[in-house]
């Protein structure tokens, strides 16, 4: 690399991204497409709750663990644990044995009161577990009937509390109605880890391949190779309808090019603004 220019961020796979393939798929997938890593989504996937078996996984397919999605979606609240402050310790904890320095959450949903009385804080403490970044995402309303509604509490902008690390999804600025570039300015030096992915506009989560979409994807990508961002790019994308696994293949490497192309460091990196 020639003097000046820092690394480009590193490009990792969610698991997700291969569903309905197992997350042993994606492992095999991203280490023939040249990622540097894998999130690990963890979620009804058994083998996705198995933490040796994803460490076996990571060392057979010479694929690292780049940071640990927690079980926090509505069909996982069952997921290793009934309890939503479990679930978040042994994610932290499955990323540390993991070799991992991420852990993504979102903000509690708002039936969840105990549990988002006690969010902020735990995520606080957790975060000092074995250098462990407990980075919320951002979500977004959902609407049914033509009626709006924010099923997080307090709100789908974590920016709106205030915490040490974000994670910025591009679907969920799309579905949102978010101004993506602005979310990325709010969240500032605590950008730890963004979902690399598209949306329409939509009010529906669409997770399409970077660049199909509406969201200003590349300039973000631009952006965080200005920066010098330190954290982790994730390609999260949707390729259930995907008939064979050539057509999996082909939106996965897409979406690789997309983030290698718009991730090319600069010489005069521009940190990101302070988080607000």
């Amino acid at each position: 690399m020639p003097p000046g220019l820092r690394p480009a961020p590193p490009v990792a796979l969610s698991t997700a991204s291969v569903y309905p393939e197992s997350a042993k798929a994606a492992f095999e997938l991203a280490g023939e497409l040249g990622y540097d890593g894998v999130e690990l989504m963890v979620w009804t996937d058994p083998i996705s709750q198995d933490v040796a078996a994803v460490a076996g996984l990571a060392e057979r397919y010479d694929v690292p663990v780049l940071a640990v999605h927690a079980p926090c979606l509505a069909v996982t609240q069952r997921v290793w644990s009934a309890d939503p402050i479990g679930r978040i310790r042994r994610s932290v904890a499955a990323a540390a044995t993991l070799g991992c320095r991420t852990v993504v959450l979102h903000p509690p949903f708002r039936w969840q009161r105990r549990y988002a009385a006690q969010f902020a804080d735990e995520v606080a403490r957790a975060g000092e577990h074995a250098g462990v970044a407990l980075a919320v995402e951002n979500m977004f309303p959902i609407v049914r009937s033509g009626v709006r509604t924010v099923p997080y509490s307090p709100g789908f902008d974590p920016t709106d509390v205030g915490h040490a690390h974000y994670t910025l999804d591009l679907s969920h600025t799309a579905a949102a109605g978010s101004d993506a570039l602005a979310m990325l300015d709010r969240m500032g030096d605590a950008l730890t880890h963004v979902h690399l992915t598209d949306g329409s506009g939509a009010p529906r989560d669409e997770h399409l391949v970077p660049g199909r979409g509406s969201q200003p994807c590349a300039e973000v990508c631009e952006r965080l190779a200005g920066s010098g961002f330190g954290g982790v790019v994730v390609v999260e994308i949707s390729t259930r309808r995907c008939r064979t696994r050539p057509e999996r293949i082909a939106l996965l490497a897409e979406s690789l090019l997309f983030a290698r192309l718009h991730l090319q460091p600069t010489a005069h990196p521009a940190p990101l603004p302070a988080a607000r």
